[in-house]
This record gives C-alpha cells, sequence and structure tokens, in this order.
C-alpha cells in the first residue's frame, strides 16, 4: 500500500506542478503597467471523509495541491474509528503529502471546529475536502467565514455510451461508483437499447460476486438509472444538464464528443479509462464539484489554494494619458474624492 500511495503521490504532484499559474505583467498605455501576482493561501483545512471506508487517496488529493501552490500550513480532520484511532496508512498518507497536523474528528463538528477554530484546532482560511450530506451542509453554512472549495457530496458518475461500447466495462464503473455510498448516482446514457439491456444483465451477474453488495444495492435502487436517448445529440444535451462529477465518454470518437461537454466534474475518454484512475493514480484531482455544481464550478487544484492580486503603476505620462477617463468617470458617478485624488497629482508633477 505505501508504494501505490508513493507512486500515486508522485503523479498527483507532477499533475499539480503543471497547473502553477505564472506571474505577468503588461503595458495597458504609454506609463500604465498592470499585472497579477501569484500568492498562497496561508492556512488550509482538508476534510478527509472516514466511516464506511478509509481514503488515504483523498489526503493526498487535498494536501498535495496546497502544498505544490505554497501554502504554509495545512491541517487534516478525519473521523477516527471505534476505537478512536486513525489508520496508519492515513497517517502515512498525510505525512507523504506534507500535512502539518491531523486531528481525530470528523462530521460537521471538523468543519466547523476549522472554520472558527478551537482550543486545540487552529482556525483556517479555506476548507476543502468531500463528504457526506452533513458536511456538505455544514460546508455552505461556514462559508464567508472561511472559502471552501465547492459542494462535494455524495459521489456520482455518468456513462456517454453508444453501441460500440462495451457491456462489461460499463456495469463495473456502474458498481464502482455504487459502492460508494447508498446516496451515490450511477448513471448510463446511451443511444443502443441492445446495450442497455446488456449492461442491466451484467450488473446482475457482477452484483453476486461484489463485496459490498448491500451498499451498491440500496445506491442503485435510489439513484441508479439507465437512459435511452434517441439521438447522440439529445444524450449529449443530457450529459451537460446533469453536470456530472465524473463522466464516462465510451463513444466511438470519444475525442470528438467531449467538444460537445460544457459540463463536467472530470472527464475519462475511452473503454480504457475507467474513473478508479483518477480517484487513485493518473495525477488528475478526485475532490470534484457534485450535484450539477459543475454547471459552475472545477475541481480541486492548485489554483484553489492560490490568490491572484492585481497589481498597477503609472507614470507622469500615464496620468496624464489616463485623467480624462478617470476623472469624467469619478465626477459623473459622484465620487469627487476619487476625481480629485487624480486631478491633484496631474497639478503637481
Amino acid at each position: 500500500v505505501l508504494e501505490a500511495l508513493e507512486s500515486a503521490a508522485f503523479n498527483i504532484r507532477k499533475f499539480h506542478q503543471a497547473q502553477l499559474p505564472q506571474e505577468w505583467s503588461i503595458t495597458v498605455q504609454e506609463g500604465i503597467t498592470a499585472g497579477q501576482i501569484i500568492r498562497p493561501l496561508e492556512k488550509v483545512g482538508c476534510y478527509i471523509p472516514g466511516g464506511r471506508a478509509v481514503y488515504p487517496s483523498t489526503i493526498l488529493m487535498t494536501v498535495i495541491p496546497a502544498r505544490v501552490a505554497g501554502v504554509k500550513k495545512v491541517i487534516c480532520c478525519t473521523p477516527p474509528d471505534q476505537n478512536g484511532a486513525v489508520k496508519d496508512v492515513v497517517l502515512a498518507a498525510a505525512h507523504l503529502a506534507g500535512a502539518h497536523q491531523i486531528y481525530k474528528v470528523g462530521g460537521a463538528q471538523a468543519i466547523a471546529a476549522m472554520a472558527y477554530g478551537t482550543e486545540s484546532i487552529p482556525a483556517v482560511d479555506k476548507i476543502v475536502g468531500p463528504g457526506n450530506i452533513y458536511v456538505t451542509a455544514a460546508k455552505k453554512q461556514v462559508y464567508g467565514a472561511v472559502d471552501i472549495d465547492f459542494p462535494a457530496g455524495p459521489s456520482e458518475v455518468l456513462i456517454l455510451a453508444d453501441d460500440e461500447a462495451n457491456a462489461e466495462y460499463i456495469a463495473l464503473d456502474l458498481l464502482a461508483q455504487a459502492e460508494h455510498d447508498p446516496e451515490a448516482a450511477s448513471v448510463l446514457v446511451t443511444t443502443s437499447p441492445t446495450l442497455a439491456e446488456e449492461v442491466c444483465q451484467r450488473i446482475k451477474e457482477e452484483l453476486r460476486l461484489t463485496k459490498r453488495r448491500e451498499i451498491i444495492e440500496e445506491s442503485l435502487s435510489k439513484y441508479g438509472r439507465i437512459l435511452v436517448a434517441p439521438s447522440q445529440k439529445e444524450a449529449i444535451q443530457f450529459t451537460n444538464r446533469y453536470a456530472p462529477e465524473h463522466l464516462i465518454i465510451m463513444t466511438r470518437k470519444p475525442e470528438e464528443d467531449i467538444k460537445s461537454i460544457i459540463n463536467a466534474g472530470s472527464i475519462f475518454l475511452g473503454d480504457l479509462t475507467p474513473v478508479a484512475a483518477g480517484d487513485y493514480g493518473s495525477g488528475t484531482n478526485h475532490v470534484l464539484p457534485t450535484s450539477f455544481c459543475a454547471r459552475m464550478y472545477s475541481g480541486l487544484s492548485t489554483e484553489s489554494f492560490l490568490k491572484k492580486p492585481t497589481v498597477q503603476k503609472l507614470t507622469r505620462e500615464g496620468l496624464d494619458n489616463l485623467e480624462k477617463t478617470v476623472v469624467t468617470l469619478a465626477e459623473y458617478e459622484g465620487l469627487y474624492a476619487h476625481a480629485e485624488s487624480f486631478k491633484r497629482r496631474i497639478n503637481r508633477s
């Protein structure tokens, strides 16, 4: 397991280093320069879910991007087991990722602790990480006191497939999503009634062999769906409305179909790219927006932990070039002190 964590950490770090933006500056007009600098957040809290399973991979996915961004203090909160302990593998992942502290607390109370601080847990500037509906609700409640990444509740997958897709792989991907949680959503949208029937049969066969059958059956009964669309165009339109956390495109030309995708958290192209690749090893982040939130959010990234202050500088020539624009607009808006702050500098130049 340690070797697998080290391999995953290497890929995650490499991918997120590539996301680092550059500072820049331009000459807007003679005597006027403007640009953008990059500054990391100072303190970040990472929520690491537990309970039904142990998730060392989520520590890698949350802590590594923060450290790549340059965050100086990264803490983690995770629920302990029944004996009040955190699994060694979770502690190992925290060490590999570069976390500074890990606290044995979970649920909404962990979110509140990181948002407002306690005697033992420091308040942070931003809270990231997935969780159940209570954790997600708590993150929404504290937003404003701290920043959050986005609502990242029960997991979901949508598979977009045509008649050439591999039914066995589709069934396995739907089951893999359903085993997360009884509230997880697993959806197939296809233009092929034959494929839809075959996937249904494959799911029944695979269910008999799976280890987390009870969770999967509950999840599929509540939020599992296989939909047949009359055309590829309508299948893609539904996909964009659904805005899935994970989108697998199993079609003849996935690279072409992706051009029509507007809303998705993370996209997996082709029969040979399961969601599990992104969950653990490809380097992309598995902390992603759910519940239609991919319409307005991207997944967790290095930029999630960065601020981008803008910078500007004027010379005497710049003052002269902006005088008419600034003074006219300031006086029109009734902000006469704004106009005077500009004119006084002009008069003394």
